[in-house]
């Protein structure tokens, strides 16, 4: 899950600039006026802030690969060039410039891709050569793109029309078209992959339909119903990392939770309930009307809901195992976190258990009582014995050498030469994280 949403400052703190949520949904990621901060969602309890960067101020894309310490950084001061550092040594790996304003990053352990209005760039992330450069592709104003987090077969969604919901799917292993899904009438809005990269969830931009598909085939699996009386805007869709619940946020004050799952129809020799003969009656039913009906009639509803206090906002959502635990985490451009329990079984209304503030020194004296209150009446939670992650890598920046030489231009990627006295050009580099990723290595292009 890599959702990333641009905040504007309205209804929270004005340092506030984006958020993402790394592809594990373990650590968040903001970026601020003055710079970015990574926080760690771990536990639920606390939400310790791993690193805080200053290398750059405006940063509106932060992209943190897993738990290692490689961070692809972009600030407003510089729309054209990402950066890409190595945190906790405080030092820059490499940059790169491109030849109009970059609007979105996506990491997986194999690639690296870059979104721009018009072009996509697709980088091998062990050396970040420029591997393939898409051109031309479909008007993308807002850089929407997804891809897989299964660097098995790094797949790559984005949009393939200007005018209507149509999918191109991308294999940016392989470098090569995989299929173009006709996803919606009107243009996307959303999309993600599971974890796996076996199934697409999309969204258009009238936001009342959510549709899933299989990968690589294109084939329709799931049709859900956000709603029916009003058209929103979709700012993020998640699955669950066992890919059995999808979530949605939009930027109204309800976060959805659907159940993927494949109702059985009743054994021949059982006795049928009322539910199966009225079911039975609206399938025959819609046999007989206009396709537009007859599909609202197969479309599931949400299993699980949220309802927000809040109203026009935007935020992201995530689903995730916290302290052996499903949970629903909630990124707001109020500046603040929400943690939600999930019942699995019934569904229903979520439980709002914690609400973390991301920035410190603006809280209200009457905000924090009724912080105390809220948590009053919610379960105790497992305790965690083991010290957070933040504890163990957390360590004072330094900024990176300010002297960049620039290196070649291939398909309008422009390559800054590795920062000289990073450790990589010495040898392959570690970035001293548990299962870390292969590494980046100096060489000439």
């Amino acid at each position: 899950m890599e959702d990333r949403e641009t905040f504007d400052g309205r209804g929270g703190p004005q340092d506030l600039i984006s958020s993402s949520f790394n592809q594990d949904t373990t650590s968040l990621s903001v970026g601020t006026k003055s710079g970015y901060r990574l926080f760690s969602v771990t536990s639920v309890d606390k939400m310790d802030c791993i690193h805080e960067g200053a290398e750059s101020p405006d940063v509106y894309i932060v992209e943190r690969l897993f738990s290692s310490s490689l961070v692809v950084v972009v600030s407003l001061s510089m729309p054209r060039r990402m950066n890409v550092y190595h945190f906790k040594r405080g030092t820059e790996i490499c940059n790169y410039s491109y030849s109009n304003n970059i609007l979105s990053v996506r990491l997986n352990r194999q690639r690296m891709v870059v979104c721009l209005e018009e072009s996509v760039y697709i980088h091998n992330i062990k050396d970040m050569k420029l591997l393939k450069t898409l051109l031309n592709i479909p008007h993308n104003p807002s850089g929407l793109c997804a891809l897989s987090v299964n660097h098995g077969n790094s797949y790559l969604a984005y949009p393939g029309s200007q005018t209507i919901g149509e999918i191109m799917v991308y294999d940016a292993n392989n470098l090569s078209t995989v299929t173009m899904i006709p996803a919606h009438d009107s243009p996307l809005a959303a999309l993600t992959f599971n974890v796996s990269g076996t199934k697409l969830a999309s969204a258009s931009e009238r936001g009342t339909v959510i549709r899933v598909f299989t990968i690589p085939e294109g084939q329709r699996l799931f049709e859900f119903r956000r709603g029916m009386k009003r058209y929103v805007s979709i700012s993020s869709l998640s699955f669950s990392s066992d890919a059995q619940f999808l979530c949605a946020s939009s930027n109204t004050e309800t976060v959805h939770i659907f159940k993927l799952e494949r109702h059985s129809p009743s054994r021949e020799g059982g006795c049928p309930t009322w539910g199966a003969y009225v079911g039975k009656l609206f399938t025959a039913a819609s046999t007989y009307l206009p396709s537009q009906v007859s599909d609202m009639m197969h479309q599931d509803r949400a299993f699980a809901t949220v309802r927000l206090n809040m109203f026009g906002l935007k935020n992201i959502c995530a689903l995730a195992t916290v302290q052996k635990l499903p949970r629903l985490l909630v990124a707001s451009s109020d500046g603040h976190i929400y943690i939600y329990n999930i019942d699995t079984q019934e569904g229903g209304e979520c439980v709002l258990v914690r609400k973390h503030r991301l920035f410190e020194g603006d809280k209200e004296p009457q905000e924090e009582q009724q912080e105390e209150e809220e948590l009053e009446d919610r379960r105790s939670l497992p305790p965690s014995n083991s010290p957070s992650y933040a504890a163990t890598v957390a360590l004072p920046s330094t900024p990176p050498s300010s002297t960049t030489l620039t290196g070649y231009l291939d398909g309008g990627a422009k390559k800054g030469n590795v920062i000289p006295e990073h450790e990589f050009t010495k040898g392959p580099v570690c970035l001293d994280d548990k299962n870390e990723f292969p590494p980046v290595n100096n060489q000439s292009n």
